[in-house]
């Protein structure tokens, strides 16, 4: 089975769309999906109509994406990771697989979330005030999130902080800090933390160079 495509799939040049893909095709009304230059929607992946994704984007393997995203230049989504509805993701973004993005979640350039990652958005589910109620989950710029990671609803978590795997993060955690735990809790500030192999002085410091 070849990609499938209708009129509300728009998609940039030097583009590799695989077997078994699915763009545009639901809702049955609504707005285009466009995507930009240098793609790669690998198979089994499905992209709903009304998405706004920019070049270099690549999916992996059965990927669901649903309508209405806003998604930056040179984004990359893991397989099996499904990211719902009207989302904010900014450029140089890695989501790894498995993960899940519930809907209104905003992500700033430069994340990289690990695999097995779950953002939670609805304090009582399910909630008759979910549109006004599940606002907004926010991961500023730089934020690296490790696997097997739960993000609970209204957390806001700082530029450039860390998330230990394994953690529950119930809180908002400020920008600059190593993060872990159940429930999660600042542990040191970034600059505090060392490379435990010895490769650098101390984590992260090649964004600097």
């Amino acid at each position: 089975m070849t990609a499938m495509k209708n009129d509300k799939a728009i998609i940039g040049k030097n583009s590799n769309v695989q077997a078994f893909v699915e763009i545009g095709i639901y809702p049955a009304e609504g707005p285009a999906t466009i995507i930009g230059d240098n793609a790669t929607i690998r198979s089994h992946s499905v992209i709903y109509g009304g998405n706004k994704i920019g070049d270099k984007f690549q999916t992996g393997h059965g990927v669901l994406i649903r309508e209405g995203n806003i998604i930056g230049d040179n984004v990359s989504i893991g397989s099996h990771s499904v990211v719902e509805r009207e989302n904010h993701i900014g450029n140089n973004v890695r989501i790894h697989s498995n993960c899940f993005i519930p809907e209104f979640v905003i992500i700033e350039d430069n994340v990289w979330i690990g695999p097995s990652t779950t953002i939670l958005n609805v304090l009582h589910p399910p909630c008759p005030r979910f549109e006004d109620c599940a606002k907004n989950v926010t991961f500023k710029s730089g934020v690296k999130i490790g696997g097997n990671v739960t993000i609970g609803p209204r957390v806001t978590i700082g530029e450039n902080s860390l998330i230990g795997m394994g953690s529950v993060v119930t809180k908002d955690i400020p920008p600059n800090v190593l993060a872990y735990g159940n429930p999660a809790h600042v542990v040191c500030s970034i600059d505090e933390m060392k490379c435990e192999v010895g490769y650098f002085t101390r984590p992260y410091e090649w964004l600097n160079e």
